[in-house]
């Protein structure tokens, strides 16, 4: 015989607000304080993440839900210690440990904790995160990883969560407008360029390597290796480079022009290629083209 019982489940209060992380029962051991802090985790079951579109930047839209509204993944790739606000993709808080890096980035917790109140005013480290407190971490971590040691490959990292910052802004204008984060994200798209493109000299100058690197994003939901480095930089430099030396901004599209090219025939050949790479890059090369045709700059693609 089944008894089953008479009790009723309590209703759901319409006024509680869905979860969208929690804490994680590890916490994080900071390197630079020795301090230990929470680490929080994003939940992604119960229909939290309905993909929508992948921009030309690789960044993947998330489509609100009914029941979650809007949600923002890659704010949780990172994280931030609330005692010397050293912050570091979560991995690195293991790995770094490097003492002179350690060191640079204890003397300079003062002037990190300054410059993210200018920034990102009103953010917090201890509580669950907003947008506003994600981009304070992010911050956090462009500015974390300029004391690291080459040898931790901070230029590519840097370079991620400067791309990031942009995104991040361009959410931010949109739930708090008129704050000037239009400006801002403008701001972390011309630093991005400039750290892809210093990842590519620094690579091919042997002078900081990326091998270690295990996923270049740049988004979290895929990895787009090496090409995606190459791509992004090509991509940056025409929305976002310089335009008062118009001679070397030519110079330098043409040089992406060739680039992507060779990113488009390896890929033609080779199923391990990201098909929405290769389409992006399509798209790219054919701007590139008709830009420097506008300009009748002749171009001669190996490639092609």
């Amino acid at each position: 015989m089944v008894y089953r019982s008479s009790a009723k489940k309590a209703p759901a209060d319409p006024n509680k607000k869905p979860k969208h992380s929690y804490w994680s029962k590890n916490k994080c051991h900071c390197p630079v304080c020795k301090k230990d802090f929470e680490r929080e985790e994003m939940l992604t079951g119960g229909g939290r993440m309905i993909a929508g579109e992948l921009t030309d930047e690789l960044h993947r839209i998330y489509e609100p839900s009914e029941k979650f509204g809007y949600i923002y993944p890659l704010l949780y790739s990172v994280g931030a210690c609330p005692k010397c606000h050293t912050a570091f993709f979560w991995k690195d808080f293991e790995e770094i440990d490097d003492n002179a890096s350690l060191n640079a980035l204890l003397d300079d917790s003062e002037n990190r904790k300054k410059a993210v109140s200018n920034m990102f005013p009103y953010y917090e480290l201890t509580r669950e995160r907003n947008l506003l407190d994600g981009a304070a971490m992010y911050y956090l971590a462009l500015l974390s990883y300029e004391k690291v040691d080459l040898s931790y490959a901070p230029t590519i990292k840097r370079a991620m969560i400067s791309l990031r910052l942009a995104w991040i802004c361009k959410d931010l204008d949109r739930v708090i407008p008129n704050h000037n984060y239009t400006f801002a994200a403008e701001v972390f798209y011309r630093k991005a360029q400039f750290f892809y493109e210093q990842t590519l000299i620094n690579e091919t100058g042997r002078i900081e390597t990326i091998a270690k690197v295990s996923n270049f994003g740049p988004d979290i939901d895929k990895n787009y290796g090496y090409d995606g480095v190459i791509y992004l930089n090509s991509l940056l430099e025409f929305k976002y480079g310089q335009t008062e030396d118009m001679q070397m901004r030519y110079k330098k599209l043409d040089e992406n022009k060739r680039s992507i090219a060779r990113i488009f025939g390896l890929g033609k050949s080779s199923k391990s290629k990201p098909g929405p790479l290769l389409e992006k890059s399509r798209a790219l090369y054919d701007s590139l083209t008709a830009t420097l045709n506008e300009a009748n700059i002749i171009s001669v693609d190996d490639d092609e």
